[in-house]
């Protein structure tokens, strides 16, 4: 099964009333889908802190979408991956955003929740330096753990 890791960019910490920015996935074998939306969040509705560090990353003339296009995207690229188990490190937050961005169909069959594995914790210092761009922090997320599941392979332990 493929592994995706998922980060989001949003308007604010607030769960009742956050709006999705940007989403981005990472697969283990290197694929990718990223978007902003463009119809989605107004500046009003951001924090200090995404005004001042994630909005100026944007490029919506290149990454900007409508949300009825991303989300048609992002269901032909989930449908593409078939079976995968979506990894983040703040699933509490990115997990209801994507859900959200996938509509009423919901995410095809064979997508499902994965856990943030355990025995990385000591690494996740790795993750506080993330530059808040949910394509670069997914990327940095997926090498992460990657790592750390090829370097705790049982093959690599019988030396």
């Amino acid at each position: 099964m493929t592994r995706l890791y998922l980060d989001t960019e949003f308007t604010q910490l607030n769960r009742f009333t956050y709006r999705l920015i940007s989403l981005a996935l990472v697969s283990s074998d290197g694929q990718e889908f990223y978007v902003e939306l463009a119809d989605n969040w107004t500046e009003d509705e951001c924090s200090d802190f995404t005004h001042s560090i994630v909005l100026p990353q944007l490029d919506l003339p290149q990454h900007g979408k409508s949300t009825e296009q991303a989300r048609l995207d992002l269901l032909s690229f989930l449908r593409l991956v078939g079976s995968a188990e979506i990894i983040s490190d703040a699933m509490a937050w990115d997990w209801p955003l994507l859900l959200w961005l996938a509509g009423s169909p919901g995410l095809p069959e064979g997508i499902e929740a994965g856990t943030f594995p355990a025995a990385i914790q000591s690494d996740i210092e790795e993750l506080d330096d993330a530059p808040h761009h949910a394509l670069l922090d997914a990327r940095q997320l997926a090498e992460t753990i990657e790592r750390h599941i090829h370097c705790s392979s049982p093959r690599d332990r019988n030396e």
